[in-house]
């Protein structure tokens, strides 16, 4: 069992900066493969990492958005540059015990937070 809490979101203009957290507690995290989404009903995979810290990013926010984290503190990070209105939504961390067949695609995570509101202005 794993649970997730976010937080970082807030208001920037265009073109600003924001890092995103996800903090994790429950046993064995670190095996845990985690993403984060954005949206309402239908969730948008925004970033994802591997077990084993291999990375991927939906095409709109590559060179844009880092996801990393802190495995000693159990933290996921979305670092997002760049930032442009269409970014804005809440966004959600979640995590799966086994690979999931498509990484940005929220049918493969058991686990959510609550989600953070991010919101860019033009």
């Amino acid at each position: 069992q794993v649970q997730l809490v976010e937080s970082g979101g807030g208001s920037v203009q265009a073109g600003g900066s924001l890092r995103l957290s996800c903090a994790a507690s429950g046993y064995g995290y670190s095996r845990y493969y985690m993403a984060w989404f954005r949206g309402g009903g239908v969730r948008e995979g925004v970033a994802a990492m591997d077990a084993d810290g291999r990375t991927c990013y939906a095409d709109s926010v590559k060179g844009r958005f880092t996801v990393s984290q802190d495995n000693a503190d159990n933290i996921l990070y979305l670092q997002m540059n760049s930032l442009k209105p269409e970014d804005t939504g809440m966004y959600y961390c979640a995590a799966a015990r086994w690979a999931p067949w498509n990484a940005l695609a929220p049918a493969g995570y058991n686990y959510w937070g609550q989600g953070t509101q991010v919101t860019v202005s033009s």
